[in-house]
């Protein structure tokens, strides 16, 4: 009884060791990351690096030989139209200018008087071409409380009237830069001729402002001696910006007119929001941080929210910006870590009883995070994101 016992006990004892070893060395099941296939928005971008720029500069120019006092405003400063002194030049003594001089300021002033003819006309083909696109966008607003017409041709009317409201500005801005240039090249054609006895202080020729704004740029901040076409100065308005964005030529053909964009990594709290309002017809070789040449083109974007949004953003600063090219509202799509290629076609693991399962689809469009699922797949599965090595169909896995 007592050897029946002793064998019992040793039976045990094996049983447990042999469980013990049959336990570790047992395959346990693969902890894996999961996500799930689910309909929602997708949204496929552009992603760049971009720059603000001031729509509407100006660069102020010596209209006339003689001596540059020295200029005292800054970059920063305010400036009003008409009103604030920009710079001030003594002409050189008119009968020291030889007949040449004075034809070319003549010649200024007719080249001038035909600049600002033809401003006047760009305006008036603007606002009529801004008056048709008002009266289109009216219509189509009309058509669409009747349903007759889509959202899709809606936007696109809202977004050419609004692009032929920004042709009518800057038709206004040229105008008003062309009356300016008028002004100063008269102005400089009377200081061409011969000078009256007494009237030296009259003689002084005064650059006011242009635009209203702030002064961006001083190129020439001492006294000095300048010559015709000069540069002096540039100013402009800070807060009529516009992103400048270049971005390869096979991205550029998808993009189009009117496009949504979001604009991230400025300084604020939040993305603003801006639109496509053209795609430069001509690209540019640009070398890469890798060295290598790519063929890339210019987008200007408009920002759509209001000037309040984006106080502190100035001239030259850097944004990034995604440029959609396309988006739908419900679309099935999964983690786009979670396919591979098998062969020649797209697959998936799905998490099926605690086993890996091979499901093999067809995908649609895709961004960095998200891909749609065209077919092979069904809303709410469980598919296992960046599956390794280990992972065969049929592995037994559970959740990380």
């Amino acid at each position: 009884m007592q050897k029946f016992r002793r064998f019992l006990g040793q039976l045990a004892a094996g049983l447990l060791v042999a469980g013990l070893l049959a336990y570790s060395f047992w395959p346990r099941p693969l902890e894996v990351e999961v996500g799930q296939a689910s309909r929602g928005p997708l949204c496929v971008t552009v992603d760049e690096d971009g720059k603000t720029r001031i729509k509407e500069r100006y660069v102020v120019s010596a209209p006339l030989a003689g001596r540059l006092q020295r200029i005292t405003l800054r970059a920063g400063d305010p400036v009003t139209a008409e009103q604030t002194l920009l710079a001030v030049i003594e002409p050189a003594d008119p009968s020291l200018l030889d007949e040449r001089s004075r034809a070319e300021a003549e010649a200024r002033v007719k080249a001038a008087e035909a600049t600002r003819k033809q401003a006047t006309a760009k305006l008036e083909r603007a606002r009529v071409a801004h008056n048709l696109s008002l009266k289109e966008l009216q219509r189509i607003h009309q058509m669409r409380v009747g349903r007759e017409t889509t959202f899709q041709e809606l936007e696109a009317a809202e977004h050419k009237e609004r692009m032929a409201q920004e042709d009518v500005k800057t038709a206004q801005f040229a105008l008003q830069i062309a009356n300016f240039e008028l002004d100063l090249a008269r102005a400089a054609l009377t200081r061409a001729q011969p000078r009256s006895p007494g009237d030296a202080d009259s003689w002084r020729f005064e650059i006011r402002a242009p635009v209203s704004g702030r002064v961006l740029r001083v190129f020439q901040e001492s006294s000095a001696i300048v010559a015709p076409g000069q540069q002096l100065l540039e100013v402009g308005d800070p807060g009529d910006l516009e992103v400048e964005v270049d971005v390869l030529s096979s991205d550029a053909v998808k993009i189009v007119p009117g496009a949504k964009v979001i604009l991230d990594h400025w300084g604020g709290d939040e993305p603003l929001l801006g639109q496509v309002r053209l795609v430069e017809p001509s690209g540019f070789m640009k070398r890469s941080a890798l060295g290598v040449e790519e063929q890339r083109v210019n987008v200007i974007i408009d920002f759509v929210d209001p000037p309040e949004k984006r106080r502190r953003l100035g001239d030259a600063y850097r944004v990034e910006a995604r440029i959609v090219i396309w988006s739908a509202d419900k679309v099935l799509k999964v983690p786009s870590g979670s396919l591979f290629r098998r062969g020649d076609a797209w697959a998936v693991f799905t998490v099926e009883e605690g086993r890996a399962q091979l499901r093999r689809v067809t995908v649609g469009r895709s961004n960095a995070l998200e891909t749609e699922i065209t077919s092979g797949l069904q809303e709410g599965a469980v598919v296992i994101l960046h599956p390794g090595d280990k992972i065969q169909p049929g592995s037994r896995v559970t959740r990380r």
